[in-house]
């Protein structure tokens, strides 16, 4: 009875920690947009106003994918039962 326990609890963290990957990538991920905006706003002055909005935007949509990777992790620690 203890092992089964044993494994469920090692599953769970081993589980989050994998979830909590997709944090990684969210800030890969910003990093990869702010130096595309900023090569395109160095080749371009010009339309720094539009290339600002879009590299924000995707900032936003690749925060909120770390972010939801964060709240599933936790979801597995606390929600899943024994």
């Amino acid at each position: 009875m203890e092992a089964t326990l044993a494994n469920v609890l090692l599953g769970k963290y081993i589980g989050a920690g994998l979830a909590t990957l997709g944090m990684l990538g969210a800030a890969i991920g910003v990093g990869i947009i702010f130096s595309a905006a900023l090569q395109g706003i160095a080749r371009n002055p010009a339309k720094e106003g539009s290339i600002k909005g879009f590299a924000l935007l995707g900032m936003a949509l690749a925060e909120f994918m770390g972010l939801l990777a964060f709240v599933v992790a936790i979801l597995i620690l606390y929600v899943v039962k024994n």
